[in-house]
């Protein structure tokens, strides 16, 4: 996983680029407030280390943009109710 920042800070536009291997995706439910769900992607790397959170709806727009091409990209393994399959 490659990791890639623009962040602002007081010199001007610093850039930041790390990578690293996802080695958990946690799924976050709260039944109380369901409006808080969000979905954790935790990496890590040699030297960094991080959680990445989304909404369900950004999920989805991720989704929705690669949904049509994902045919292009060899041995995408995708998880359903019967477990992985290779694409």
């Amino acid at each position: 996983m490659q990791i890639r920042i623009r962040k602002q800070n007081p010199d001007g536009i610093a850039r930041v680029e790390t990578s690293g291997n996802v080695k958990e995706i946690v799924i976050n439910e709260d039944l109380l407030h369901p409006d808080r769900e969000s979905i954790s992607v935790c990496y890590m790397g040699k030297s960094s280390s991080g959680i990445v959170d989304f909404t369900p709806a950004e999920i989805e727009k991720i989704y929705d943009s690669i949904k049509n091409r994902i045919h292009l990209i060899k041995g995408f393994k995708r998880v359903s109710g019967s477990g992985a399959k290779l694409l």
